[in-house]
């Protein structure tokens, strides 16, 4: 009975210094994502394209709006009988600049949440590369940490691998 108790405690001493040489192997590290998505080259270059799209958005927009207000004030001037023939025809057209003022706003937001998805899945490969390369078992987004050494860090390493591959 003596010999089973000793060697149960041996095996479980064994056990326990095998897991902890195990998870003492482990390398951890983190991203600051914020940095990372904004340091990234293509989101530069993304915000440019889609600041301009928004300009010429905008810009027609507000030309069709003040052809509306043009509208409108032209109708305030017309009397009654006058106001109310070109009133469906006013109708039509507040109609058509909403139709495009929420299409042009969707397909703007569409066109961002993909190039969002696209570079954050560049971002994805970028560490799971790197991990590989560098033996890292896990790697956190700096969002879900509580606490994190700068010396885990890995932020600058994943936006070097981003930009010298979006060149």
């Amino acid at each position: 009975m003596r010999k089973i108790a000793v060697v149960l405690v041996g095996l479980v001493i064994s056990l326990a210094l095998f897991t902890s040489s195990a998870q003492a192997a482990d390398k951890f590290g983190y991203i600051d994502l914020s940095r990372t998505f904004s340091e990234y080259n293509k989101t530069k270059t993304f915000d440019k394209v889609l600041s301009d799209k928004e300009k010429v958005y905008t810009d027609e927009r507000d030309k069709k709006v003040a052809d509306l207000k043009s509208l409108q004030d032209k109708m305030s001037l017309l009397n009654d009988k006058e106001r109310e023939a070109k009133s469906a025809e006013m109708q039509t057209k507040v109609k058509a600049f909403q139709e495009y003022d929420n299409q042009k706003q969707a397909d703007l937001k569409k066109e961002q949440d993909a190039k969002m998805k696209e570079i954050l899945k560049d971002i994805e490969d970028a560490v799971k590369k790197y991990s590989e390369k560098e033996g890292y078992t896990m790697v956190f987004n700096d969002r879900v940490l509580v606490y994190q050494t700068k010396s885990m860090e890995i932020t600058s390493q994943i936006i070097a691998i981003l930009n010298s591959s979006s060149k």
